[in-house]
């Protein structure tokens, strides 16, 4: 015999589909209205833009080129924030999260993370927006300018890292925390202008296209939090924030209680 659902479980679960329709396309937002403004006006090279991108190629390389403790800062700046890096840190950290049974927080940081790059490489590829010429080059780098690849990798990077860990960050040090990876991600898009790597609209649309990626597959994320009766997490108090102890370093890692535990 067909078992029919009690009318306030049918209500439940109508309201968990609006909020998960709700966030996906809140997420679909995020993604195409402001990276496909600033992809509209380089392609079809607005003059006050193009302008921008000019000086700042300009004015920073000949700085560069007069300061050589300049370069060797942003060198290292810039290289903290390569796909190689992040490749390591986000691989270490999902192989963390597997030996802490966080099996959904290690899956969320390995697709956004390769998703990312991906990601990158499809829009570069199809844009094919030439690098930055200047007289004298600081870095001889092959393929397509838009969008940056460090400064899409060290917004998807820095946020994944504060999406999983704010819950074991004392409330008092979340806002600082936040900053200093805000101005990482910012000091890591200012390097690769510096070193004439990029325009300032590349790296403008790789934070951008970072953001909405990350943005987009937290709200996947929510919306499998929510089907499965749990709160959605948010940006103050990180994604799962029930999983606080075991997210814990200081702490031993536990049996699951559940098969469907995290």
């Amino acid at each position: 015999m067909t078992q029919v659902p009690e009318p306030h479980t049918a209500a439940i679960e109508s309201r968990d589909r609006k909020t998960r329709l709700l966030l996906a396309g809140t997420a679909l937002a995020a993604v195409a209205v402001p990276f496909v403004l600033l992809l509209v006006l380089v392609e079809d090279k607005w003059e006050p833009l193009a302008e921008a991108d000019r000086n700042a190629r300009d004015s920073l390389h000949q700085f560069a080129l007069d300061h050589s403790t300049f370069v060797t800062v942003m060198r290292v700046i810039s290289d903290s924030g390569s796909s190689l890096a992040w490749q390591v840190v986000l691989g270490a950290v999902a192989l963390w999260l597997l030996w802490r049974r966080l099996w959904r927080l290690a899956a969320f940081v390995v697709v956004t993370g390769i998703g990312s790059s991906l990601l990158n490489t499809a829009v570069k590829a199809v844009v094919n927006r030439p690098r930055p010429l200047v007289d004298h080059p600081l870095v001889h780098l092959p393929g397509a300018s838009f969008p940056s690849g460090h400064a899409q990798a060290a917004m998807t990077g820095y946020s994944l890292l504060l999406l999983v860990f704010l819950p074991v960050i004392s409330p008092r040090w979340r806002k600082p925390v936040i900053a200093a990876a805000a101005l990482m991600v910012l000091a890591i898009a200012f390097s690769r202008v510096a070193l004439a790597a990029h325009f300032v609209s590349d790296v403008v649309a790789g934070i951008v296209l970072g953001a909405a990626w990350t943005a987009a597959m937290a709200a996947v994320f929510s919306a499998w939090r929510l089907h499965r009766g749990r709160s959605a997490g948010n940006v103050v108090r990180g994604l799962a924030p029930e999983q606080a102890q075991r997210l814990d370093p200081t702490n031993k890692p536990t049996q699951p209680s559940a098969p469907h535990q995290e």
